[in-house]
């Protein structure tokens, strides 16, 4: 039998579940009012994603409901930014970087989930148009390279971001509930960058989207070491100030608790 602690424990994940499956459920009930305008609803169990000082990652839960046939397909994309990518060569017998080259629009987070494998109701064109797998991510920039230095080089970014862990590798399975419910977890880590996200959810019918929704998702550094850094950035003077008084207090008390002794 599962400890008592154990089961207290799990109480929260399964009351997300709970929820989460009977707002898929009345959506299904109120399908056939609306099954002609929208044939795809979908959700997160949390639109925030909070990074305090003891955050060491999260889940959270996707969950909606289809009308008519097809296959669900579900990315994740954090915000994008700059980055650059350095090759490092042997000279002289020393490693240094002798090239770099700088790609923009990168996603810092990126996730795909399907309720089936990808082969068995999409094509190449459909995937590429949305930029959906890791090998259909494409970036603006490059400089002046070569096509096949430019592959090599996006190549060395996405395989760096999955040891990252931020990119993640596989297409990850999406649960079938029935014929029109369906629910996925997704893991976010603990080094997860902050800012505005975005879940594009996809109905795919043969190889072709017939409906598809996007929907919010943020991450924001919370506590007091992210108020401080607010406040550093937002009102240097003021929090200048306060350092100050804070040294001149701190070095107050010591001295007074020195010369007591």
């Amino acid at each position: 039998m599962m400890p008592a602690s154990d089961r207290f424990a799990r109480l929260p994940a399964i009351l997300a579940f709970v929820l989460a499956l009977a707002a898929a459920l009345a959506v299904a009930l109120i399908g056939p009012l609306r099954a002609r305008a929208q044939p795809l609803v979908a959700d997160l169990s949390s639109h925030l994603i909070s990074i305090t000082s003891s955050f060491t990652g999260t889940e959270l839960l996707l969950f909606g409901a289809t009308d008519g046939p097809g296959e669900v397909i579900v990315v994740i994309r954090g915000p994008a930014e700059t980055v650059d990518i350095r090759r490092k060569d042997r000279i002289l017998g020393m490693w240094i970087n002798a090239q770099s080259v700088r790609f923009a629009q990168v996603p810092a987070f990126y996730w795909v989930g399907a309720s089936a494998p990808l082969d068995q109701f999409t094509n190449d064109q459909m995937l590429s148009r949305h930029r959906i797998g890791l090998n259909r991510l494409d970036f603006p920039g490059g400089g002046d390279i070569t096509p096949e230095e430019r592959i090599t080089f996006r190549d060395a970014l996405i395989r760096n971001r999955q040891q990252a862990g931020v990119f993640v590798p596989s297409i990850q399975p999406i649960s079938r509930l029935g014929d029109r419910l369906f629910r996925v977890t997704v893991s976010f880590p603990s080094n997860v960058p902050t800012g505005a996200y975005r879940a594009e959810i996809f109905l795919v019918h043969d190889g072709r989207v017939v409906s598809a929704q996007t929907t919010p998702l943020f991450v924001r550094k919370d506590g007091l070491g992210d108020n401080i850094a607010r406040l550093a950035h937002e009102q240097p003077f003021g929090y200048g100030v306060a350092a100050v008084l804070i040294a001149l207090g701190a070095g107050w008390a010591a001295g007074f608790a020195f010369r007591r002794f």
